[in-house]
């Protein structure tokens, strides 16, 4: 187990810098979630992590000790990566065995023995120990993988995009049985992401990361209910949530471009009357019912089997509603909304930055 610390970290390739004074703290057995787009940084910080890559400034603690000048093998981490990296002449268990058999630790055939059995059984792969990897469906490479990994009881697991390439149904039966893993085991993980349902749905906490700045760090709650600011509110939430600019008077949200009213009953102080704010509220926060306040038309209905989710047009703006599934509409059909004022998140409009953060 192992806690891991970035301290001030900058990264350049070139005149390209990728991460820029990155400050990260993995807690000891904590699975960390770095969520991000393409391009984020992501992947350069796992490397970092991983001592494949140096940073051009700053340090990276492990346990307290400084492994700028340590390689790869003495940091004792274990890379999973979206790539299945297997031998494919090599049986399933050869596989799981070979880092095993490594000079540097050398484990006895007993001991390799009964690991290989009990991770074979954790990621239920037994029935193919004796089959090549060549012969394996991506699912089950990506098993294989992470058994390579787990069998070596490493310090540390940094798994970039490892599911990325499976199909939904598998996607999701393995992220349950990775958080699982991680539990049993009590390690730590950081595991690299651009899918937000990942993250919230594994991460014990979760960095947003975005052209090599940490913009927020808190746990799936945190995240979702108090985004820093407008790029957290887009990039976490499925459908992301919605914001509309307007202001503040006299304890009504005008949002001025659109021409409608709600209500607003938060913290209305003198210096956020009038002044130009983006009002953030999730879909499941706006209640679709008649006698609400505004009028929309039924955009686009999307049957997501648990719920329907709609998209309502207001003037020339799109905003998002989920909606019980039994709920009837169709598409321009008039219905009237309202919100829960208690889940409205104020964002100065200007920075995009939330007033609550800055308060």
């Amino acid at each position: 187990m192992a806690h891991i610390q970035l301290k001030n970290v900058t990264k350049k390739f070139g005149n390209h810098t990728a991460l820029r004074h990155l400050d990260l703290d993995i807690a000891d057995g904590e699975f960390f979630v770095l969520l991000g787009e393409t391009g984020a940084g992501k992947t350069t910080t796992l490397r970092i992590i991983a001592g494949l890559e140096k940073p051009t400034e700053g340090q990276v603690l492990i346990d307290g000790v400084d492994v700028a000048d340590w390689g790869a093998a003495e940091r004792d981490v274990a890379l999973v990566l979206q790539q299945y990296s297997l031998y494919p002449r090599y049986t399933v268990r050869q596989n799981l065995e070979f880092p095993l058999k490594s000079k540097l630790r050398r484990v006895p055939d007993a001991e390799i023995a009964e690991r290989v059995a009990r991770v074979a059984k954790t990621l239920r792969i037994e029935h193919l120990l004796e089959r090549k990897t060549d012969k394996l469906s991506g699912g089950e490479m990506q098993r294989v993988s992470i058994g390579r990994a787990i069998v070596r009881k490493p310090r540390v697991f940094l798994m970039d995009e490892p599911l990325s390439a499976l199909d939904a149904k598998l996607r999701e039966a393995l992220r349950t049985e990775l958080k699982n893993i991680q539990m049993n085991l009590g390690q730590t993980f950081l595991f690299v992401t651009h899918d937000q349902i990942e993250a919230m749905s594994m991460g014990d906490k979760i960095g947003v990361l975005n052209h090599g700045h940490l913009v927020q760090t808190g746990t799936p709650n945190e995240i979702y209910n108090n985004p820093k600011n407008t790029f957290v509110a887009r990039a976490v939430g499925s459908p992301p949530m919605n914001l509309i600019d307007g202001k503040l008077v006299s304890g009504r949200a005008v949002m001025a471009p659109l021409n409608f009213e709600l209500p607003y009953e938060g913290a209305a102080n003198g210096n956020v009357e009038g002044r130009a704010l983006t009002f953030g509220i999730r879909p499941e926060d706006l209640v679709v019912e008649s006698g609400a306040p505004v009028e929309a038309k039924v955009h686009d209905v999307e049957n997501h089997g648990v719920e329907k989710i709609l998209t309502l047009r207001v003037g020339d703006a799109m905003l998002r509603a989920t909606v019980p599934a039994q709920t009837h509409l169709a598409i321009e059909d008039a219905v009237r909304f309202s919100w829960n004022p208690e889940k409205v998140v104020l964002f100065d409009q200007k920075s995009g930055n939330s007033l609550k953060h800055a308060g």
